[in-house]
This record gives C-alpha cells, sequence and structure tokens, in this order.
C-alpha cells in the first residue's frame, strides 16, 4: 500500500514538472516586450482587484451580515462562510474595473518614468505597446465569463441557503416564495366583436414546497365584465388531468351587474399550466441565473404573453455577455489615458479617475438597460450601445495618445 502511494506521488511529481516546463517553454516563446509589460501589469491588477473587491463587499454584504450577527444570533462561522460564497459575485463586478485601474497605473507609470518614449524612439507605436494590456483583457474577460455564468449563480444560491437555514426558515432545493405569474390571451366578449387581448390570469402563491403551492390567490379576467377570485390553502400540479388541482378554497365571481356569487370547494381542477412551478424554480434575481436559465425564463414569459418581463430577461440575457466585455472597454480607455506622453497618475488618482469612468460608464448601461426593457430600445441595441460608445471613446484616445 505504501509502495503504491510512493508510487503515485513520484508519477505526479513528473506530470507537475512536464506542466511547469510546458508553461515556461511557452512563456519565454513569448517576446521580451511583452513579457515585460505583463509584468508591469500584473502587480496593479492584483491590486485593483482586491481594492474594488473589498469595497464593493463591504457595501454590498459585509454590513448586512455584521447586523444579522449582532441583531438575530447568526453564528459568526456562518457568516463567514456566506461571505465566502458572495465573494464571487463581487470578483465578478471588480474584474472590469480593476482593469481599468491597473492598465491607467501601468502604463501612466512607464509614461512618467519616460520608458514609452524610449520605446517610441526605438520605433514601437503605440498600438503594440498597449497590446499587451488588451490581450490580458481578454484573458480576464474569458475568466468574467466563467464566473458570472458557472460560479456564481450557483455560488450565491448556496449563500442564500446557508444563511435561511442558520437563520431557521424553511430550506428545500424546491422551493420559491411570493411566487407571481401572469398570463395573457384573448379575453372573451359576450359576441365575437368584442373580443380583445389581455391580461387574462393573474396567479400568487406566499410559497412553494415540496411540488406544492401554499396560500394561493387566482384571478381570472378571461370573461369581459367579469372577475373571479379563486383563493386555496394549497395547489398542485396533476399530470393525470394536465390541470391545476385547487385544495380546500373558495371561488368568488363578481358580476358585470355588481352581483356576487360565492361557493367553496375541496377539489377544483382549473387549466392554467405549468407556468407557475416553472416561475418557481427559477432564480428571483436574473443576476443569478446562468445563460441557459435566463433563455428558458425569456421562453417562459414569452409563451405566457408577458412582452414587458419576456423583453426584460432578452436585455438581461445580453448583458451576461456585454458585463465581460466591459474589461475591454475598460482597458483600452485606461491603456489609452496611461500611454500619453508624459502621463503621471499615482494609485489615489488612478483610483479617483477610475471610480468617475466606471461611473459615467455604469449610468450610460443603467439608462440604455431602462430603455430596453421599457422598448424604446430592442435588446442587443440597449445592451451593446454602451460598449460600442465606450469603444468609439477609447478609440479616440488611442489615436490622441499616438500622435
Amino acid at each position: 500500500m505504501i509502495e503504491s502511494i510512493s508510487d503515485i506521488s513520484i508519477d505526479t511529481k513528473f506530470w507537475y514538472k512536464k506542466i511547469r516546463e510546458k508553461i515556461l517553454v511557452k512563456w519565454k516563446s513569448i517576446s521580451l516586450l511583452d513579457r515585460w509589460l505583463f509584468g508591469e501589469l500584473l502587480s496593479p491588477l492584483i491590486f485593483a482587484i482586491a481594492a474594488f473587491t473589498v469595497v464593493s463587499l463591504s457595501v454590498g454584504v459585509m454590513f448586512e451580515l455584521v447586523r444579522r450577527v449582532v441583531e438575530s444570533g447568526l453564528p459568526l462561522q456562518t457568516a463567514i462562510h456566506v461571505l465566502i460564497l458572495r465573494l464571487p459575485g463581487f470578483l465578478v463586478i471588480s474584474f472590469p474595473m480593476a482593469m481599468l485601474m491597473s492598465t491607467l497605473l501601468a502604463y501612466s507609470r512607464l509614461s512618467a518614468n519616460s520608458e514609452l518614449k524610449a520605446l517610441r524612439s526605438l520605433g514601437v507605436t503605440t498600438n503594440r505597446m498597449i497590446a499587451p494590456g488588451l490581450v490580458l483583457a481578454v484573458l480576464m474577460t474569458g475568466l468574467t465569463f466563467v464566473f458570472n455564468d458557472v460560479v456564481v449563480p450557483q455560488s450565491n444560491r448556496n449563500a442564500e441557503i446557508t444563511l435561511k437555514r442558520a437563520l431557521g426558515r424553511a430550506v428545500s432545493t424546491e422551493k420559491g416564495d411570493d411566487i407571481i405569474y401572469s398570463k395573457f390571451g384573448r379575453i372573451i366578449g359576450s359576441n365575437s366583436s368584442e373580443d380583445k387581448e389581455g391580461l387574462t390570469q393573474l396567479f400568487y402563491a406566499k410559497e412553494f414546497r415540496k411540488s406544492a403551492m401554499q396560500e394561493v390567490t387566482l384571478l381570472d379576467f378571461s370573461r369581459l365584465g367579469y372577475t373571479q377570485m379563486l383563493k386555496a390553502k394549497s395547489a398542485t400540479w396533476n399530470d393525470n388531468d394536465s390541470e391545476w388541482e385547487f385544495l380546500n378554497g373558495k371561488i368568488i365571481t363578481l358580476a358585470p351587474n355588481g352581483s356576487t356569487t360565492t361557493a367553496k370547494f375541496d377539489r377544483y381542477l382549473y387549466p392554467l399550466g405549468t407556468g407557475p412551478t416553472r416561475i418557481a424554480e427559477l432564480p428571483d434575481d436574473a443576476n443569478d441565473m446562468t445563460i441557459l436559465e435566463a433563455i428558458k425564463a425569456e421562453k417562459l414569459y414569452s409563451e405566457s404573453g408577458n412582452i414587458k418581463e419576456s423583453r426584460r430577461m432578452k436585455v438581461r440575457i445580453q448583458e451576461k455577455f456585454t458585463l465581460p466585455i466591459a474589461c475591454i472597454v475598460f482597458a483600452l480607455i485606461g491603456c489609452s489615458l496611461g500611454s500619453k506622453p508624459n502621463a503621471r497618475t499615482s494609485r489615489s488618482q488612478g483610483f479617483g479617475i477610475s471610480v468617475i469612468l466606471i461611473l459615467i460608464y455604469y449610468v450610460l448601461s443603467f439608462s440604455f438597460s431602462s430603455l430596453g426593457v421599457k422598448g424604446t430600445l430592442t435588446p442587443f441595441i440597449a445592451a451593446w450601445s454602451p460598449v460600442a460608445i465606450s469603444l468609439f471613446g477609447g478609440s479616440l484616445l488611442l489615436r490622441r495618445a499616438s500622435n
């Protein structure tokens, strides 16, 4: 047994050495100029990621966890665990901002030390000098995309489950709270000429646990002039009848003439489709969804006729791609500003400039996103316009730095 463990250890060391040698060969195949510039960029990049992550984590979740530790008796160990689980979500936000600050600081320092001037005297163009910064931005874009689509959704859900379990709340892998599902379709009038399109059903359940909706309210507007309200203790999807089975409730019908009828029931079948269940299984926040889950949610809203929610989800899907691309956008702006002749930027100045530029970009992004959700712009244009505008601005700055 000992010999086999020894063999495994030797084999592991052998493969580790082979991989290390391959990495060194690849690294040495990169030109000396690029290796030098990469080295100059990595130190401020790590510093910027740490700085922005600490600030955003403190504002976003740390203060809330401290409050729960003091007021709700949340164990400190659990609070630290939740903080670690929430960390990837804030790292994703920090990556693009860190690219701006790191490129701005690195190239400003090289410019202040006349090292970029020396490179220009040797015939190295500004585009060639900032190429390593853009390559690093592409690598960070890929890392941001993987984190945002693979790591963050799962870690945020685990953080929520851990927090609720610690606070003594019911937790289930198949759960949801305050389930709201609206269905749009044809509202039937007294004759076919009065038929119109609109909201036909509005479904609400207080919670979804173990395949059952609890404390359910259903409003039915499918007949013009009539309003029907169905209240039940619980409701489950009946696969055999392909309908919802409401248990222990009553139906209240309000007629156009103002008369009201009420009927109690022990069991009542209603055809609404599986939409409420599928809605309950999705995360409440689109930022906690993977791209596939967001596409599933958009399709669900589209099938139910909820155009506004469908449009909002389309915008969020596009933003799943524009968030990582922001690394390239910010890197281009940072490289262009930092590589200007005689540029001098300290860490404090770089942080301040970065915060201002980031604020401008995200205000622009939120504005266009709202226009996309509202329907003024298509989801694609709403999500990608800030990127296009920023890339255009970065290109102008790069042209000025090259002159």
